[in-house]
């Protein structure tokens, strides 16, 4: 028998496994009619587990202090022309108040990687919130820690931790990331798995000498790790880093992405990231009729939205939190999914806590 991609997607769909040489080969010859077949069959993957509901989380860019020095981020610490803030706990609360009224019970607290905010003054932040809000659920994302402070985070109520690995090439990760461990960061994404959080990993699609094999090293990372949460969104330049003039990911490529991490990793919660929006006017939507089923609206203040700046261009900054949760609510309603208001946990951990 000839193998073709509509093949190997219906092997995917059934299986949800590939081989590296079979998912290359899907990477390498996938064409339009074959990529309708592969969003089918990730919509369909997705609803089997979580229906058609849109999971909705609120997101704090509480810092944009960053001491790490990715080729990629604006945020970097070598931008001296970014500026930089911080918010203090009380500006954190406000923003979860605020969220709170408009029906968020997920709060993603991200930042750069900002020493100030010590161990101490992190878990004053998360036991706050959690004293307030006892209902929602708190996901960190702040960078490598040490496994001890990751553990303090965690037992004063942290849920869940998201850490994208970024590309799974070590020797692309080496290259973006200088003075950084490739293998600190698997090694941290483990280590928050065992402590106990829903784990967030996730990568970017078009990166510059990124290769299909690359991609697919992404892929089978993922399969492996099992995460609960997988942020998969373009690569975007920012004038004020080394990789100014590269060119950027695609919409295609990135929806292609999102739909194979579907099927590899079924159960999966996927966010229609910010950046896809970024790029194409309806490219939140279009990750989410490729299998995507979270939207994470801003709830940060309006006065420093322009200054998390990871990428230029981002949409969104000039909105307050009720325009955004409202917009994205319209927009999830106009291809015909429902956007759920609830904590939105991984599927797993909804049904240990109704046993």
């Amino acid at each position: 028998m000839v193998i073709t991609v509509d093949h190997l997607l219906d092997k995917l769909y059934e299986k949800n496994q590939l081989s590296k040489e079979e998912l290359i080969y899907v990477l390498e010859n996938i064409h339009e009619d074959s990529k309708k077949k592969l969003f089918y069959y990730a919509r369909k993957t997705r609803d089997g587990y979580y229906g058609n509901k849109v999971f909705m989380r609120g997101l704090i860019e509480f810092s944009n202090i960053c001491k790490m020095d990715c080729l990629y981020c604006g945020l970097r610490s070598s931008n001296n022309n970014a500026s930089r803030y911080r918010l203090t706990k009380e500006e954190i609360l406000d923003c979860c108040i605020e969220g709170y009224k408009l029906g968020f019970r997920t709060f993603v607290l991200q930042s750069g990687e900002d020493p100030w905010y010590t161990e101490d003054r992190m878990v004053d932040i998360i036991k706050s919130i959690k004293s307030k809000f006892p209902d929602v659920a708190i996901t960190l994302s702040i960078g490598e820690r040490e496994e001890e402070e990751y553990k303090s985070f965690f037992h004063a109520g942290a849920d869940r931790y998201l850490l994208r690995h970024e590309t799974a090439s070590r020797s692309l990760y080496d290259k973006l990331h200088p003075h950084a461990s490739f293998d600190n960061r698997i090694n941290c994404l483990k280590v928050l798995k065992e402590i106990g959080y829903q784990v967030g990993a996730g990568f970017m699609v078009g990166l510059p000498e990124q290769s299909h094999e690359d991609l697919v090293e992404d892929l089978i990372f993922l399969k492996s790790l099992n995460p609960h949460m997988i942020g998969i969104g373009p690569f975007i330049p920012h004038s004020e880093t080394p990789l100014a003039n590269a060119k950027g990911g695609t919409v295609e490529d990135t929806l292609v992405m999102i739909a194979l991490t579907r099927l590899m990793v079924p159960d999966g919660l996927l966010p229609a990231t910010t950046a896809m929006g970024s790029i194409h006017p309806k490219g939140r939507e279009l990750a989410l009729q490729a299998g995507a089923n979270v939207v994470m609206p801003n709830l940060s203040p309006t006065s420093v939205r322009p200054k998390y700046e990871l990428y230029e261009n981002k949409i969104c900054v000039e909105d307050n939190a009720g325009h955004c949760r409202y917009c994205i609510e319209n927009r999830i309603k106009s291809i015909g999914m429902v956007l759920d208001t609830s904590r939105g946990d991984h599927w797993k951990y909804s049904q240990a806590k109704a046993l």
